[in-house]
């Protein structure tokens, strides 16, 4: 990576706020409407270009394509993999589903879940497609055959276009954000012998997706969030941490399995704590976890760091040896809130890691991804992009004080 341990460079997680033009075709997509393909490729290959060169212009060194050509970080795979037959079930509860903040938080849960997925999206984008794709069934997965990757051209639609995009511009490096091996499809056991066998499985298939990420010349990016969070989640509302940690390990072996052969420094793991702008009370403590986060076969570990339930974990690593071939790229600014840090205090979050692990060692971060999906908006566009530049910005003025210069 160009100028890493020069300077402190900056990046993000990837998903980035789509244009209006390009979301509209995306909810249309998702409510059953007819999509003209052809328009919309076009339209995918013109923004991941304005995107780049806006990433470009506020200083970002290690961009994304904004994740553009997908309706979200997760469901995107499921045009990629067979083996999956998708069971429309009706959607009733909005998608937010944290059962423990519901019990603590209920009146704030329940406003929030009714608004969440609409308060930031364009007013240009007719208030009946929103509706109509906001009713739009959930995708229920189930295993039906063995699971295989299927999604090659699709792929190569996405990095030719970020290959085309960033020509002309002179970034550090650049990356691919690419679903995690760990998902929780309906009726595995008749196809596969153990749980084991079907996360291999699901490795198998996406390493052709991080294979060819990494052999275009990008880094990729393993985005999930926690070990087995969601998996858990949803068979036990009230795990405690030894479940997470039983379950996670099984996941972080898949990870491993399905990064083989793939050269470390030029993986990325993103872990969050479910990125929403909810009270976070429940969130499951770093220096619970960064055992297993370290096993994962990535040399960048994507971490949150300015949401304030935890910020203070910069010191996790005054305990925690980060190994020397490691490097941390922490969250300094926050994706959930629309106040824009001021540089003074990115350069400050920038210097606590640095104290810690060393400035060689820390590239400045975002938490999450400020539009994981089409109805997951979580700022402003006008925010995201001030968020940005006072990243860069304040990396300039950690590097000043870091190395003088």
């Amino acid at each position: 990576m160009k100028g890493l341990g020069e300077r402190i460079l900056t990046t993000h997680v990837g998903s980035l706020c789509r244009p209006a033009a390009l979301l509209e075709m995306i909810i249309d997509g998702v409510a059953g409407n007819p999509v003209d393909q052809n328009a919309f490729d076009a339209l995918v290959a013109s923004s991941v270009k304005d995107v780049v060169a806006k990433q470009a212009e506020v200083g970002i060194d290690i961009p994304s394509d904004g994740e553009f050509s997908k309706p979200d970080f997760h469901n995107y795979i499921l045009k990629r993999l067979g083996g999956l037959e998708v069971r429309p079930v009706t959607n009733t509860s909005g998608g937010l589903y944290y059962p423990k903040l519901a019990e603590e938080f209920p009146g704030f849960m329940q406003q929030y879940g009714g608004m969440y997925r609409t308060m930031w999206l364009p007013k240009e984008i007719p208030a009946a497609k929103i509706e109509a794709a906001l009713k739009a069934p959930i995708p229920r997965t189930v295993v039906t055959r063995p699971i295989t990757y299927d999604g090659q051209e699709l792929l190569q639609q996405d990095l030719d276009n970020f290959a085309a995009a960033l020509k002309g511009h002179d970034f550090a490096d650049a990356f691919v954000p690419s679903v995690t091996p760990s998902r929780s499809d309906a009726f595995p056991e008749e196809v596969y012998s153990s749980e084991k066998d079907y996360l291999h499985a699901l490795a198998d298939a996406m390493h052709v997706e991080y294979k060819a990420i990494v052999d275009a010349g990008y880094m990729v990016q393993l985005d999930l969030g926690l070990p087995a969070r969601n998996q858990v989640l949803y068979n036990n509302p009230n795990p405690t941490v030894e479940d997470l940690r039983r379950a996670s390990e099984m996941q972080v072996e898949a990870y491993n399995h399905a990064l083989r052969g793939i050269p470390k420094d030029r993986v990325r793991y993103h872990m969050c704590w479910g990125s929403m702008n909810t009270p976070h009370t429940t969130d499951v403590p770093l220096k619970d976890l960064v055992d297993l986060i370290l096993k994962i076969d990535a040399r960048y570990y994507v971490i949150e760091g300015a949401n304030p339930r935890h910020e203070h974990e910069w010191m996790v690593w005054k305990d925690v040896k980060l190994p020397d071939d490691k490097v941390l790229v922490p969250g300094i600014v926050s994706h959930q809130t629309n106040v824009v840090e001021h540089p003074e205090l990115v350069s400050w979050r920038i210097q606590n890691y640095a104290s810690v692990v060393g400035r060689e060692r820390v590239v400045a971060g975002t938490d999450c991804g400020f539009s994981q999906g089409w109805s997951m908006m979580r700022v402003h566009e006008e925010v995201q992009w001030a968020k940005l530049a006072a990243l860069a910005q304040g990396a300039a003025l950690a590097s000043k004080a870091l190395w003088g210069k």
